[in-house]
C-alpha cells in the first residue's frame, strides 16, 4: 500500500464536505472523504479520473 499520498482538495471546495484526491503516482489516483479519511481510499486510473474530471467540469457550467 501506497502510504505517501500527496492529498489535496479541489480549489473550489468552499468547505469540508468534499473529497480529497492523490495524484503523484503515475499509475493511479486515490480519492478518500474528508469527513472520514479512515473510511477507505478509492483508487481510479489517471485516464478514469481525468475523464471524470472532465465530465465534472462541463456538467457545472
Amino acid at each position: 500500500m501506497k502510504n505517501d499520498a500527496n492529498w489535496r482538495t479541489s480549489s473550489y471546495s468552499g468547505t469540508e464536505n468534499c473529497v480529497e484526491f492523490s495524484d503523484n503516482y503515475p499509475d493511479q489516483v486515490r480519492v478518500r472523504d474528508t469527513k472520514d479519511r479512515g473510511r477507505g481510499i478509492l483508487d481510479f486510473s489517471p485516464e478514469s479520473w481525468s475523464e471524470f474530471v472532465g465530465y465534472s467540469r462541463r456538467e457545472a457550467i
